[in-house]
């Protein structure tokens, strides 16, 4: 009997180079398969120099390497929804989606018309089984554990799904890529969102999103500067406002700590801890949970509401269908409507929503309606 046929998803980066390698050398019969999800003669896109690497990577070592284009499904499910998101007033991370509808669905079913038992990626995740289901753990390498942006991947492919690099830190796969000599092995990480490239990224939404001007406030209503539009700017933000020497302030920076989105203005102050920009609860929709099913509310989770962000604890005090509603223990920073609030018991991976709007420590504050304007306005390489 033939051993397994896994399908890698080859980026041209080193970590699903590594990847594939790790597989050969366990047994797997290897195969790479190479998505171009975004193509643009901008001087920004790296897809023919990530082409050609991907391309370099499997002749090393020796496996046969497909292509596909999934520019059509990137720019519908992704793309399209990325920009929405930023009419709507909120913040976006497209790598959630893009696991879900692209490398976990797309590229999924892709491999699997080619034969493929299992696919692989370069994310740093560990799939466990729970009672015979699959479950998402954390990676060992904490710093790089990428589960925040695999956390809506549907059970059905994480059932057949290897990720390698697990059980690895990004030295010791750097360590294995320049020991076999990979072509790839000091090429650097990718950062940022992949359509936006190295360019300037309010040059790039300008293309798509016409610019709204308005005022910067301070928390008694006094305009302090001007600012570009409210989909430029994200909560706790300090850099790129351009607002200094203003008569009677003090000479400190400002940081967003609030939207107006009726008056299109954006709530600065110069306290990043200003109680308006602390938040005590949050709500969060478009829910996925790993097992299938909600956890039982009420229940004591950890939670992540960015990339990289050590867990705090925090309670799930109702949970439906279509939301959740979430009590921080202690008040969080620059918490942001339109990225994921991402539940954790211990090592494994819960699931998790979009966050849609906030509770703050101030007095009287309303939620944030991260919906208010919609009529108006992890990456596995």
């Amino acid at each position: 009997m033939s051993a397994p046929l896994v399908i890698v998803g080859l980026s041209g980066g080193v970590d699903s180079a590594v990847s594939a390698h790790l597989l050969l050398e366990a047994g797997y019969r290897v195969e790479g398969l190479h998505m171009t999800n975004w193509e643009a003669d901008d001087g920004y896109c790296t897809r023919v120099d990530d082409e050609a690497e991907a391309a370099a990577v499997a002749e090393h070592l020796g496996i046969v390497l497909h292509r596909a284009n999934f520019t059509r499904e990137y720019r519908e499910e992704v793309f399209a929804d990325f920009l929405a998101e930023y009419r709507a007033g909120r913040t976006p991370n497209p790598d959630v989606p893009c696991n879900r509808h692209i490398k976990f669905d797309a590229f999924f079913s892709w491999a699997r018309r080619l034969g493929a038992d299992a696919i692989a990626t370069g994310h740093y995740a560990r799939v466990e089984d729970i009672a015979g289901r699959p479950g998402l753990a954390t990676a060992q390498d904490r710093n790089k554990d990428q589960t925040y942006f695999l956390h809506a991947v549907p059970g059905s492919a994480l059932a057949r799904t290897l990720f390698p690099l697990g059980d690895l830190s990004k030295p010791e796969v750097r360590d294995i890529a320049r020991r076999i000599g990979l072509p790839n092995h000091a090429r650097k990480d990718s950062t940022g969102i992949c359509f936006i490239g190295e360019r300037p990224f309010r040059e790039f939404l300008a293309e798509y999103l016409p610019a709204s001007p308005g005022d910067f406030v301070d928390t008694a209503g006094l305009k302090v500067g001007r600012h570009d539009g409210l989909h430029f700017y994200t909560f706790g933000q300090r850099g790129g406002l351009g607002i200094g020497g203003v008569a009677g302030k003090a000479d400190a920076p400002w940081y967003i700590i609030g939207k107006d989105y009726d008056r299109n203005r954006l709530i600065v102050a110069q306290d990043p801890n200003h109680p308006r920009g602390m938040t005590t609860a949050l709500k969060a929709d478009r829910l996925h949970w790993i097992a299938g099913k909600a956890p039982p509310a009420p229940a004591r989770v950890q939670l992540r509401v960015r990339y990289r962000q050590t867990p705090v604890e925090a309670t799930l005090e109702s949970v439906g269908k279509q939301s959740m509603q979430l009590r921080l223990a202690q008040p969080l920073r620059a918490v942001t409507p339109g990225q994921y609030a991402v539940l954790y018991a211990g090592d494994l991976c819960l699931g998790g929503g979009r966050i849609i709007a906030r509770t703050t420590l101030a007095d009287g504050a309303e939620p944030v309606r991260a919906d208010a304007v919609a009529s108006r306005t992890g990456n596995g390489r």
